[in-house]
């Protein structure tokens, strides 16, 4: 068994959820305020370790057995990495994090200000729907 932190598309309700259905979670958790999060365009987020100007990232924490994490790990994209992470307790986790080489580009949008993957994703829904009402107010 493994402790495993996810904060995107792994959570319940995520589309790649499938692959630790009915692993046991240990609860709602938090990053310690280490880390920056990227959205991989608008596709998945990442973690990012930083020195300076670190927030905390919301996700789950799983115990994952050995078989399962296998499996989630396949569903990974190449831009992420296996690494461990501290919580906001100091207690450590396995979790994906962006590769250094992808981070050096500079290409991925900074959203640690959301604090978690399903707030940006819930603005990003409510720009789409704001949009679409200012669109009908003009007609």
């Amino acid at each position: 068994m493994a402790l495993m932190f996810l904060n995107g598309d792994g959570m319940r309700g995520g589309r790649a959820h499938y692959a630790i259905e009915g692993v046991p979670l240990i609860g709602e958790r938090w990053t310690a305020a280490r880390y920056r999060f990227y959205s991989v365009r608008d596709e998945f987020p990442a973690l990012y370790p930083v020195a300076h100007s670190g927030q905390q990232v919301f996700g789950e924490l799983y115990d994952v057995p050995m078989g399962p994490l296998s499996a989630l790990l396949a569903t990974e994209p190449l831009e992420l990495e296996l690494s461990i992470i501290e919580l906001d307790d100091g207690e450590l986790s396995f979790a994906m994090v962006l590769r250094d080489s992808q981070h050096d580009l500079g290409i991925h949008k900074d959203i640690t200000s959301y604090g978690g993957w399903r707030a940006y994703r819930a603005s990003l829904a409510f720009g789409l729907r704001q949009g679409f009402h200012d669109q009908s107010r003009a007609d």
